[in-house]
């Protein structure tokens, strides 16, 4: 088990050694390298594009590149491309985000699942049980689910008063909002690009879900 001591970056070049695959996912252009730019040029507060979807005047008391967080059911943690803790008025919020360019959402929940194993069916319930979903679709992306459960669940452990999941998509044209939307629309009307919408969670808390468009400089 790693120690939770965390240490100050002082360039995006520090978040490199945090990747499941530094040699593969360290590249101008790949959505790794493209958040770390882009939260360290915001010089200790949120990228603007991110702000602008947590009204009014967020601020920033903390970001972990690359965070994990456990879940039920096997071993492998949901990494957050970015994890904050961010005061918005009188409220926190504990903040999920992925970061992307190219590359897709992963597996649909009907691909995960097969096989489903023990460990994957204890996964889901309790994914269901944390988002207050009953049966997701097949066509869910299994990234969306446990990404969004990881704030969840960091909301919860810290006491946060608001859980976020972010989508910071350098992609300038909107790649993949698609599986967003669709996974958005399980917890009412989904939010378009710049745009974010709440809905409450079985725990009391509401859930903020965002798609933002990074700013292109950082591909």
């Amino acid at each position: 088990m790693s120690t939770r001591i965390y240490l100050p970056s002082r360039a995006a070049e520090d978040w490199r050694d945090l990747l499941a695959d530094p040699q593969g996912q360290w590249r101008r252009g790949y959505s790794a390298m493209a958040a770390a730019l882009s939260w360290q040029a915001a010089e200790g507060s949120l990228p603007p594009e991110i702000a602008a979807l947590l009204p009014p005047a967020p601020e920033l008391l903390l970001a972990l590149p690359e965070h994990k967080v456990a879940l039920p059911g096997g071993t492998r943690p949901s990494q957050c491309d970015v994890f904050a803790l961010v005061r918005i008025s009188t409220e926190t919020c504990a903040l999920a985000v992925e970061a992307k360019v190219n590359e897709p959402f992963g597996p649909t929940l009907a691909d995960w699942l097969t096989p489903a194993t023990p460990g994957k069916t204890q996964r889901l319930a309790s994914i269901c049980e944390l988002l207050g979903l009953d049966s997701p679709p097949s066509t869910i992306r299994y990234q969306l689910l446990h990404r969004t459960a990881a704030a969840v669940i960091e909301a919860q452990r810290f006491g946060t008063d608001r859980a976020a999941m972010i989508v910071q998509s350098f992609a300038q044209d909107h790649r993949w909002f698609a599986d967003f939307e669709a996974f958005a629309s399980l917890f009412g009307k989904a939010p378009a690009g710049g745009e974010a919408r709440s809905a409450p969670l079985p725990c009391g808390r509401a859930l903020t879900l965002g798609w933002a468009t990074g700013d292109p400089q950082f591909l």
